[in-house]
């Protein structure tokens, strides 16, 4: 097979249509061999069933039903593992990402036949102040504490070859960020400016940005453990050197220290910090726990395709 096209579902009915009408258009241009895979991540609205008409309307079509709700990077992955192209084409179904996107990113690939990636990055960031400034702070934090850096502002559309994503679908991480491992993979990879529409409200909410932050600094990063140690080293100096000079007035000058206020905002200083450095800890401990688990990060209820196909 020539291509592959994987979207995700979640609240994608309203687009759904549409924007299978704007890829298929796209993918005829470059090939007749080519296949739609939707993957349904457990919407709540009539997503599934909209997709499944297509697959009774067109033998091109392939729809995953995951068992409930993974989320949108693990659906992604798990549509990875079922493309069969030669070339395979990740792009959101919610048509912020044109469909059309598809012949502009294929071009820029024809140019150079050393290129396995052509990903995009927004022109400008969409979203309100808070949106935008809270995107750029994630990816100078990311970059800050982890050896694997990431543009800012990348998108999920992204068109990649074979030999690309079969080392790509090697990743089996249960706490997934799909981001960073699509650098992490390595490759020559391209960039091209895009603009990313706003169609509707994220999914993302704080918390789930929150969490999303967390797991991507644990998952690529170690150096929170080593600034843990550095402070625990730089407090135990200071604290050390303070005791010497306690010790020395003491001798010398017989000068005792006093003050209960400053003692308790001490007490209470450190012994919130050692919480915090403990916490920080914990959430390591935590991913190596699932993932020793090994437990499957997504799970596939049905799968529509035409068996002749395969």
């Amino acid at each position: 097979m020539k291509l592959s096209i994987v979207t995700t579902l979640y609240y994608s009915s309203p687009y759904i249509n549409e924007f299978y009408e704007r890829i298929s258009k796209e993918a005829k241009k470059i090939t007749d061999d080519y296949e739609i895979i939707f993957v349904d991540d457990g919407s709540p609205d009539d997503s599934l069933q909209k997709a499944i008409e297509l697959y009774k309307k067109d033998d091109k079509v392939k729809v995953i039903e995951l068992s409930r709700n993974f989320g949108h990077h693990k659906a992604m992955m798990t549509g990875l593992r079922f493309a069969k192209g030669d070339y395979v084409f990740l792009i959101d179904s919610d048509l912020e990402e044109e469909p059309e996107l598809l012949g502009k990113f294929w071009e820029e690939m024809q140019k150079d036949e050393n290129v396995d990636v052509i990903y995009g990055v927004q022109e400008k960031r969409k979203g309100n102040w808070f949106e935008r400034w809270s995107g750029e702070m994630f990816y100078k934090i990311f970059n800050f504490f982890s050896d694997t850096k990431i543009p800012n502002n990348p998108i999920t559309a992204r068109l990649m070859n074979k030999i690309y994503l079969q080392n790509l679908i090697k990743y089996n991480e249960k706490e997934m960020n799909i981001f960073p491992i699509f650098y992490h993979a390595g490759f020559n990879q391209k960039r091209v400016k895009v603009k990313k529409h706003s169609t509707s409200r994220t999914t993302y909410n704080l918390r789930k940005k929150v969490n999303l932050f967390v797991n991507s600094i644990v998952s690529f990063s170690s150096k929170p453990l080593i600034y843990i140690f550095n402070i625990g080293l730089l407090i135990t100096i200071v604290s050390f050197l303070f005791i010497l000079k306690i010790i020395y007035d003491k001798l010398f000058y017989n000068i005792a220290l006093e003050g209960w206020t400053s003692l308790m905002v001490s007490i209470w200083f450190f012994g919130g910090l050692i919480i915090m450095l403990l916490g920080v800890i914990g959430i390591y401990l935590s991913k190596i726990f699932i993932e020793v688990k090994n437990r499957p990060f997504s799970i596939v209820k049905n799968f529509y395709h035409k068996k002749e196909q395969e």
